[in-house]
């Protein structure tokens, strides 16, 4: 069998392929060099703060040290990681080969070396490794996720203001109806994404380091009278910038991952509906896409201008959300005290928000080609004379005018109406002369209600 060398061509996945260069900001996070990493550093932060919790034993690291320890995770490089991965080769651990690499980079210096059992002190692989995943997930949403879902806010904002008063036609059903604004349906959206952005800053990252079934056992094994819960909150929050979450088995249940997974979700959602309606309506003609020299739309039409950025991320939004849904409902369920179902699971972390990543870089593509057709915009509303009939049947029950609903399904439903049918109903109706007025002052390019100020405003 002819074995085809690892590079993008031939990468399985096309995050890794195609499209690496668009979510190489999540590499060093999600990766298995960022969960190396991370491994690393809550390794490295434990060992100090044992060191200052009194023990005769292990006496407080000097200045020097605590320095030399830290840039250990600062300086940690892919050689480094590779290190560690030679080392798994021959423990089938992968935790465990971090503890030993670690204790490796202690042979010339005497201090860490004379402490060096303390690596890995009291702790099971999952006190590692689940505040590995809330490190990687912390760094994700603060340096990748919420910047990108943020510049879509931005964007969004700055167009549903710039068309707040560019009136549209609705469809509700796909049939015409009340007009409103462009901006007014961007600010729509707008507001969706500012709830949907805050349920994911606001998810909380829980972490716990309490040992192989949640209990201190081997903590106090060595020392019964210390208080192993405060020390582990304090290393959990104060050293790592964690929630300390009391009450595990092995694992941390990932309840907080579901949430904050499913948050992703919604916000992908929203985003899945919002490039459906704009691949719509560049399809009835309301948003022309700026060309680039060189760009082919069609293999065989050459006319064409394919709304691909909109469609790709509906796609990659899909993908995301069939992966971050699995990863929500599997997480939190454990056989017991702990089974091992989950941690091949969350190596796929990187691979679920990568998606969603990269439906957001489509999307802001699409966005920034976009270029309103207003022409298109007043000749659809144009030849939608019908939608007043909402408004002129309205004044007709405010003055108690006999069946007005009726009266105007008769004249609208499933007709042409133009500008001088609705002229002469009016005319028909026994209302004050100056509410006519009022009526005939109506079109449907202004009878969009709050629409301009509601857009204005968000």
């Amino acid at each position: 069998m002819n074995v085809v060398p690892l590079s993008s061509l031939s990468a399985l996945s096309p995050l890794d392929g195609r499209y690496a260069s668009r979510v190489a900001a999540l590499r060093p996070l999600l990766s298995e060099f960022g969960l190396m990493h991370r491994r690393v550093q809550v390794e490295v932060e434990w060992f100090i703060a044992l060191s200052d919790c009194g023990f005769a034993e292990f006496k407080p690291l000097s200045e020097a040290a605590r320095g030399l320890l830290r840039s250990i995770v600062t300086r940690f490089s892919e050689a480094d990681a590779q290190a560690i991965k030679d080392i798994e080769k021959t423990t089938n651990h992968d935790v465990k080969a971090v503890e030993y690499w670690l204790k490796s980079r202690f042979e010339a210096n005497a201090e860490l070396k004379a402490a060096g059992e303390f690596v890995h002190f009291a702790c099971t692989s999952e006190d590692i490794n689940n505040t590995s995943h809330g490190l990687m997930l912390k760094a994700a949403r603060a340096e990748v996720l919420l910047p990108t879902i943020d510049k879509i806010v931005t964007k969004l904002t700055d167009m549903a203001r710039t068309l707040a008063a560019v009136p549209m036609l609705s469809r509700t059903h796909g049939q015409t109806a009340s007009p409103t604004t462009v901006g007014k349906e961007i600010a729509n959206v707008v507001a969706r994404l500012a709830q949907a952005r805050s349920r994911i800053a606001d998810v909380k990252l829980l972490a716990k380091m309490n040992g192989a079934v949640g209990n201190y056992n081997a903590h106090l094994s060595a020392w019964p009278e210390y208080d192993w819960e405060a020390f582990s909150q304090r290393v959990i929050e104060g050293a790592l910038g964690l929630t300390f979450n009391p009450y595990t088995i092995q694992i941390e249940p990932h309840d907080y991952m579901a949430e904050l997974f499913d948050a992703v979700t919604r916000t992908n959602t929203i985003l899945i509906d919002w490039s459906r309606d704009v691949w719509g309506y560049v399809s009835l003609g309301y948003f022309k896409q700026r060309t680039k020299a060189g760009e082919i739309g069609s293999s065989t039409m050459p006319h064409k201008v394919n709304p691909i950025d909109f469609e790709n991320a509906e796609g990659n939004f899909g993908l995301a959300n069939a992966l971050l849904t699995h990863l929500s409902q599997k997480l939190p369920i454990s056989r017991w005290q702990r089974d091992l179902t989950d941690s091949t699971v969350l190596r796929n972390m990187g691979v679920a928000l990568g998606y969603a990543v990269l439906g957001y870089d489509s999307l802001l593509k699409g966005l920034d080609k976009l270029e309103i057709n207003e022409a298109a915009l007043a000749a659809d509303l144009d030849s939608a004379w019908e939608v007043l009939a909402e408004p002129i049947q309205t004044v007709m029950r405010r003055y108690a005018l006999p069946n007005p609903y009726e009266r105007l399904k008769e004249l609208t439903r499933g007709k042409a109406i133009t500008r001088e049918a609705i002229a002469q109903f009016i005319d028909t109706l026994e209302l004050p002369e100056a509410e006519k007025a009022r009526l005939r002052e109506l079109t449907p390019g202004n009878y969009t209600g709050r629409a301009e100020s509601l857009a204005k405003r968000i």
